[in-house]
């Protein structure tokens, strides 16, 4: 009897403790999606009721490196822990074409909610593309086309061709990423009408829609005459300017010369009359010192010769007194 009451009140208390957390846990984000267009991704979700007012929420990503190298770790999301709003770009932190799992959870004070995760793996090459934004000018003989808002990783196929011509399959495509925008296409023909249209894609299998076709006409590099024309007028402009020039030197009074063509004031230090000093300089003797040396072959001599004492003395007057014998090796 004693061990069926036991058994009923641990199982009690284990219901209870159940009952406890659950009251206490915070309900998870649900309808968690994933919005990607033009290589952003954009993980949004929907906070549940509850009576915390001020919740804040955490994400966390894990890709194949995660899962192989790492040990199935789970990384933060930068920029997207413990933040009021719910939405998180994900744009940089998903830097590679592998699948990634991806959870969030909520969290009031000392209350957390469990993970909830995404409802499949994403991968960023499931990225929906948009119509490319073209512009396209003429100058001269050449056209240029030009891209706004491209994606570094995106691509864009431009095709080229001269009206009339497309039926025939004589068109031009050009492959060209952001480094080579815009694109300049030169040496057409002058007159012609070219019409382009270009078309984003990922891979293969990731294309967006083509854009609106634009026609452009040739104009050229312009009148054969303009040159010519241009360079006359220019040197009539400056024989005029330098005859004008000529005529008001040679016939201008000189009053008025004077009143246009004004000398500027010599500066008074170079009127006044200073008095020139000439200053001698005398070259002064180079400083000499006497050096007083001993000859060896003499100084190995005495020291054969005399003795001991003798020696001493003889060196003690030669610090003391010196000799004006030269040193010599």
């Amino acid at each position: 009897m004693r061990l069926r009451r036991s058994f009923f009140d641990s199982q009690l208390i284990l219901v209870l403790n159940i009952v406890t957390n659950y009251a206490w846990l915070l309900p998870s984000p649900w309808g968690i999606s994933m919005e990607s267009v033009n290589m952003r991704h954009l993980l949004k979700w929907r906070r549940q009721q509850s009576p915390c007012s001020s919740v804040i929420y955490s994400v966390q990503f894990q890709g194949e490196f995660e899962m192989r190298i790492l040990n199935g770790s789970w990384e933060d999301a930068v920029g997207c822990q413990r933040v009021t709003r719910t939405e998180c770009d994900l744009t940089f932190d998903l830097g590679s074409d592998s699948d990634y799992n991806i959870r969030v959870r909520a969290e009031c004070g000392r209350r957390v909610s469990p993970w909830a995760e995404l409802g499949r793996p994403f991968n960023r090459r499931e990225t929906i593309l948009t119509v490319p934004a073209i512009t396209v000018t003429t100058m001269g003989d050449a056209l240029q086309v030009t891209f706004k808002g491209l994606p570094l990783t995106v691509g864009v196929t431009v095709t080229i061709w001269k009206r009339g011509e497309l039926v025939r399959g004589k068109s031009s495509l050009r492959v060209i990423t952001v480094q080579q925008n815009p694109l300049h296409i030169d040496a057409l023909q002058e007159g012609a009408v070219y019409c382009v249209k270009a078309q984003a894609h990922l891979d293969t299998h990731s294309k967006s829609s083509s854009t609106d076709t634009q026609c452009v006409s040739i104009t050229g590099p312009g009148p054969t005459w303009l040159k010519p024309t241009t360079v006359t007028v220019i040197v009539v402009i400056l024989a005029g300017l330098v005859f004008c020039l000529s005529w008001s030197v040679t016939h201008c009074r000189p009053e008025a010369c004077y009143a246009y063509f004004r000398k500027e004031p010599q500066p008074t230090a170079l009127l006044l009359d200073w008095p020139l000093t000439r200053v001698k300089i005398y070259p002064q003797d180079e400083l000499r010192e006497p050096i007083h040396a001993v000859l060896v072959s003499e100084l190995q001599r005495e020291l054969r010769t005399e003795p001991s004492s003798q020696l001493d003395k003889w060196t003690q007057s030669i610090c003391s007194e010196g000799t004006d014998r030269p040193y010599q090796v």
